[in-house]
């Protein structure tokens, strides 16, 4: 995978994308990425939620995955284009067709898409296994890794970079982020007010 070719330069819509599984941080480092870029965050579970006016897990209860995805699709695709901060997706976007055709086209038009890596030994913690998530149900873990190793080869596909986050807090995610999109290092202190918050997605 190439590094990521934002700046002055780059094309309409967010500033970066973020992807990767439950327990990668993807919320988080992106409300840190946003304040290093004086922008906004925005994720779509958050929107998919709001639209539904409940929790995703009683989305997969009531309604089922296929009704979540396509409301998940609609949120990425509106996102997409509405969007000019940092954009967090579900874990389980990218696999719609209809969404990684959007991620590509936004990265061949010099957009950022961002995996965050994480194995299950530093995932655990972060996502706390013993609540229940509508995908993770049985055998969290290993349901888990059947997961990851699943996606992984479509979060491969669709980033520009890739960021291993075992053992760095967000803040050096959003610091590693930051450089690669604009060659400088982020001002003291940019992290400050952005609370730390564990990923809730599918």
């Amino acid at each position: 995978m190439s590094g990521a070719s934002t700046g002055p330069q780059r094309s309409r819509g967010p500033w970066a994308v973020l992807v990767g599984p439950p327990g990668s941080g993807k919320t988080t480092v992106a409300r840190q990425l946003a304040v290093r870029l004086g922008t906004t965050s925005r994720d779509t579970d958050e929107d998919v939620e709001r639209t539904a006016g409940k929790a995703i897990s009683e989305i997969f209860f009531d309604e089922g995955e296929p009704h979540f995805r396509a409301l998940e699709r609609a949120a990425v695709l509106t996102a997409l284009t509405e969007h000019d901060g940092v954009l967090a997706l579900g874990g389980g976007a990218v696999l719609d067709a209809v969404t990684e055709e959007a991620l590509g086209l936004y990265r061949d038009a010099g957009g950022a898409v961002v995996f965050l890596d994480v194995t299950l030994s530093h995932a655990a913690p972060r996502v706390g296994f013993a609540t229940a998530r509508p995908l993770l149900l049985g055998n969290p873990r290993a349901q888990w890794q059947a997961l990851m190793e699943a996606r992984r080869p479509v979060y491969q596909r669709v980033a520009t970079m890739r960021v291993l986050t075992d053992g760095l807090r967000p803040v050096q995610v959003a610091d590693q982020i930051h450089e690669a999109l604009t060659g400088a290092a982020p001002a003291e202190g940019a992290d400050a007010g952005v609370p730390a918050r564990e990923d809730d997605d599918a």
